[in-house]
């Protein structure tokens, strides 16, 4: 499934399922808001933040989000969450495909998270263009804390094969990501760590990735 079909397909999935991932933020953003705030940062980018629930969390504990997402339904429910909450100040929110520069000035932002959205339906190149405008709009010693599922998940190789480690199951398509890509994003960076661990149905096994700009 292309980009533009999968753009579509999660725009109808908000739409049908409002707040799907429930109004817990993940576990990696816990872990990301101690991390950033334990390394000084002040504004935090979230990618893929669909309906808010890790955006939130940032804005909840005192930093300022700049939370991206290709679907205007999920954004919606997040500024309307926001509003209920007292916090809509401390939350911008832009509609935007990542397969193109991202709409943020060089050196702007602190850091970034992004839970699962680099393993959605995009290619190597895709994959190492937006971490090239990470890069960019990180400042100096900023953070990157990234998740993606990896090829020892149970879906890896299963479903329709789109080539490039992609597969699509249940309408959903997968970049699953092997090591060697991991260190490859990660040239250039400091690679911290590199952490397994397993959320969801099936479960789902994801790395969670945390690297930092020199």
């Amino acid at each position: 499934m292309a980009g533009n079909a999968q753009q579509a397909h999660w725009q109808s999935v908000y739409q049908r399922h409002p707040h799907m991932y429930g109004e817990m933020p993940s576990e990696p953003a816990r872990y990301a808001a101690e991390l950033f705030r334990g390394r000084g940062a002040s504004i935090v980018l979230e990618l893929g933040a669909g309906h808010g629930r890790d955006s939130l969390l940032f804005a909840r504990a005192g930093f300022t989000v700049h939370a991206v997402d290709f679907s205007p339904s999920g954004l919606e429910q997040l500024a309307r969450a926001a509003e209920h909450d007292g916090i809509a100040d401390r939350i911008t929110t832009t509609v935007h495909d990542v397969r193109n520069p991202l709409p943020l000035p060089d050196e702007s932002v602190d850091a970034v998270f992004a839970h699962m959205l680099l393993c959605m339906s995009l290619s190597t190149s895709d994959i190492h263009a937006l971490v090239g405008e990470i890069r960019r709009v990180l400042r100096p010693g900023g953070s990157l804390v990234y998740t993606v599922r990896h090829t020892g998940d149970a879906h890896y190789g299963a479903g329709i094969a789109r080539g490039d480690d992609i597969y699509e199951h249940g309408g959903f398509a997968v970049h699953f990501f092997d090591r060697d890509l991991v260190d490859q994003l990660a040239t250039g960076w400091h690679l911290d760590e590199v952490h397994p661990f397993e959320e969801g149905e099936l479960p789902r096994r994801l790395w969670r990735v945390t690297q930092t700009l020199p």
